[in-house]
């Protein structure tokens, strides 16, 4: 994808970017940023941290340099739903099966919403707990298909892809807009330190 290369490819001669903007003028339609690199630049404003994986294998070894940087290979950590225990079968996570006890909780997404660079989770991931709790702490797995323009969008995707029992607690993560919508979704929710395994599935 154009965001990957744009990342770890060579860095942008910032001098011929103003330029470039300056000659466009202040009159001229904005440039409209790719989804995929508009999610990741709106998601590392927000604080969190990504890491980008090709496959499965490093998924898993990712995930478990995460664990040993933290320290939290010593300390167990809480997955809710059993696909997300498949998807890290391989991995070194000690897992405990009380919440309070956890000092970290991996979790899958619905969707990423790149207007807010946010995670969009629900019922799915955290049943019908506040995400307030779950540990500040979250390692969430989503792959690039998951991308998704706004809100809107995601909710969407959300219904058709659960169709005809649509999961509840709708909530994001990482969120800090203030308008009616986004307040309601992130109802009960504050700052996490978020580290997101990125699977390029497209």
């Amino acid at each position: 994808m154009s965001l990957f290369r744009k990342i770890f490819g060579s860095k942008p001669n910032s001098s011929k970017e103003n330029s470039s903007i300056e000659e466009r003028g202040k009159h001229m339609p904005k440039i409209e940023v790719p989804v995929d690199e508009k999610f990741m630049l709106e998601f590392k404003q927000n604080g969190g941290k990504f890491l980008y994986c090709i496959n499965s294998d490093e998924v898993d070894s990712n995930l478990n340099s995460i664990l040993k940087e933290t320290k939290w290979n010593k300390e167990e950590g809480f997955i809710y739903n059993k696909s997300t225990k498949k998807i890290f079968k391989k991995s070194k996570i000690k897992l405990t099966e009380n919440l309070e006890n956890a000092t970290y909780f991996v979790t899958t997404v619905e969707a990423l919403v790149a207007e807010i660079g946010s995670l969009l989770i629900s019922s799915n991931q955290i049943a019908e707990k506040k995400i307030n709790e779950y540990p500040n702490n979250i390692i969430a797995y989503a792959t690039t298909s998951q991308i998704v323009h706004n809100i809107s969008e995601g909710l969407t995707g959300i219904k058709q892809k659960n169709a005809p029992k649509i999961p509840t607690n709708i909530t994001t993560i990482k969120n800090f807009k203030e308008d009616l919508e986004e307040s309601f979704l992130t109802y009960g929710t504050s700052a996490k330190n978020v580290y997101l395994l990125l699977l390029e599935d497209l």
